[in-house]
């Protein structure tokens, strides 16, 4: 068991709890620069696209793990990342390494405009708001043809930074760890926002809106400078995924996308950095593995292709059901409770995890 003795307020605010951890991480650092050395091309791709939807859980989890504000429309956010660094390229003539992050920008003040007026709405009501949101960029792009080529889409370039090209197909190894340095950025940017006073104030919002005002914190404010890092990150992600499909409309970035991206963050964890890095791995390998599964099945069975319509989403709806009722902490909860089982072990109890109601009695009437 390793007990941290805090003798400072610099405790609570350094980066790593304590140097075992650290070193974990940095282990962890080395696996991911030396895996593109020993795995496929298939499999570089696979934890590539990981990468991108772990960028993208991180973006919605600002917004539903730390500030507690439902949302089911951040497909548009991806959709408007995408777009604007790609036409950020071929219209104005951008570099990829001024796009990009002018296309995260631009994702950002949408979403914080978006929110303003939305900070009054709560719950469900917050929910269908930002799934508006989402069918009306959808109906955008479609109507919005001469700018953004309707139903038929766009061609993402190749990623071009002095010189050097990174493409999906051509050079992998080279697009994942590009991607694998974006991540490690929202990463540090995300950890240092938790840390922060701006990011004590989004949880003290999520955990009580009245405690929160009374403490002096602009709920109003704080909400919309939320869904704008939110919308961000997320653009970010959206920009990424562009370059990843290759071609892209309307359809990439559906509502389905965001229903996934919220299930993700459940899954995985929510309020948790991990929580976005587990969510995400279901997201973007189970696909795969249902398609592999079905693969051998047909080897075993010796039979024709099986096919199953809606397989996929039932299979995460499942999925969802056994974790809201067997784990509501998702999958980083439980490795918590495992680890803490062996931390403690044998004073370890089993009703130290129990769950209680989530809300104070000045909430109760909302």
């Amino acid at each position: 068991m390793r007990t941290v003795f805090k003798t400072s307020y610099d405790a609570d605010i350094n980066l790593f709890r304590h140097g075992a951890q650290r070193g974990w991480y940095i282990l962890l650092l080395v696996v991911m620069l030396v895996l593109p050395l020993g795995v496929s091309s298939f499999a570089i791709g696979e934890m590539t696209n990981l990468l991108i939807w772990s960028i993208a859980c991180m973006g919605l989890m600002i917004l539903v793990g730390q500030t507690g504000q439902a949302s089911l429309g951040h497909a548009a956010f991806l959709a408007i990342g995408c777009y604007a660094n790609v036409l950020l390229q071929e219209r104005l003539g951008l570099p990829f390494i001024l796009s990009f992050p002018l296309a995260g920008l631009i994702a950002g003040i949408a979403g914080a405009l978006i929110a303003r007026p939305m900070t009054k709405l709560h719950g469900i009501y917050l929910a269908i708001g930002t799934l508006a949101i989402a069918i009306l960029v959808d109906d955008f792009i479609v109507i919005a043809a001469p700018l953004t080529n309707g139903v038929i889409g766009l061609f993402a370039p190749d990623i071009d930074i002095f010189g050097l090209s990174f493409n999906r197909y051509a050079n992998p190894e080279r697009l994942y760890y590009l991607i694998l340095g974006i991540t490690l950025l929202v990463v540090l940017a995300y950890r240092n926002l938790q840390r922060s006073p701006l990011g004590r104030s989004f949880a003290a919002i999520r955990d009580s809106e009245i405690s929160a005002q009374a403490m002096g914190v602009n709920v109003a404010r704080t909400k919309a400078v939320s869904f704008g890092i939110s919308a961000g990150i997320t653009g970010l992600a959206g920009a990424l995924m562009g370059h990843f499909a290759g071609i892209f409309n309307n359809e990439t970035f559906n509502i389905i996308i965001s229903i996934q991206l919220l299930l993700a963050i459940v899954i995985g964890g929510l309020g948790t950095i991990h929580g976005a890095f587990f969510g995400a791995a279901v997201v973007a390998l189970l696909p795969q593995a249902i398609s592999m599964s079905r693969d051998l099945l047909n080897q075993v069975l010796g039979g024709g292709s099986i096919a199953i319509p809606g397989l996929e989403s039932a299979i995460f709806g499942a999925i969802l059901i056994a974790f809201i009722l067997f784990e509501p902490s998702g999958i980083y909860g439980r490795w918590f409770k495992i680890r803490t089982y062996f931390e403690l072990f044998p004073f370890y109890r089993r009703d130290m995890f129990r769950r209680q109601k989530s809300y104070l009695k000045t909430e109760r009437m909302r």
